[in-house]
């Protein structure tokens, strides 16, 4: 029985080292992806920020949180390998939403394109955003697409946006890594 048990767990071991080795990194992202889906899943983005509850401002919330939190991993040299197994879990998830809401294979890729172009528009919008002071703006073309929403509410997405980025700039990168999402 002992020599069963070890055996086990031997070959768990054996497992676990395999799959580090090759190619269960995508896994790695995991946790921070799912912490950023429940954060731009809050209610009150869609409740007191008058974000479109809809596919759309669905998928904004998510670019826009993935955007700050990719901003803040840009800072640090050594998060260059998780920043890109973190898009990677992006286009992943985005090409099975697609595929669940009935896109079929032939144009996927092409909806995958825009999607990650998109991305790129916000992080460098949101970047140059920050940088300036402006933030209004970019969330209104970006998040709003284009449609000014109530002032109060762009402030309640604003101050809630710019918390957040205080938080993710005092988080280390690696606890950011392992999904611990201020």
């Amino acid at each position: 029985m002992k020599a069963a048990k070890q055996g086990h767990a031997l070959e768990t071991t054996q497992v676990q080292w395999i799959a580090k080795l090759f190619g269960s990194r995508d896994e790695e992202a995991l946790p921070l992806y799912e912490a950023i889906v429940a954060r731009a899943r809050a209610p009150h983005w869609y409740e007191a920020g008058g974000v479109p509850d809809s596919i759309d401002g669905r998928f904004d919330m998510v670019a826009t949180i993935l955007a700050l939190v990719l901003l803040r991993l840009e800072k640090d040299p050594q998060a260059a390998g998780p920043s890109v197994r973190l898009t990677e879990r992006f286009v992943e998830d985005m090409d099975g939403q697609l595929r669940e809401i009935g896109i079929g294979d032939v144009v996927v890729g092409k909806h995958i394109g825009k999607m990650m172009s998109m991305l790129g528009g916000r992080l460098g919008a949101y970047r140059d955003a920050l940088a300036g002071g402006d933030l209004d703006t970019a969330l209104v073309r970006n998040l709003y697409r284009g449609e000014s929403p109530d002032p109060a509410a762009l402030a309640q997405v604003r101050e809630s946006l710019l918390a957040l980025r205080d938080s993710l700039a005092a988080t280390p990168a690696a606890a950011l890594i392992e999904g611990a999402l201020p």
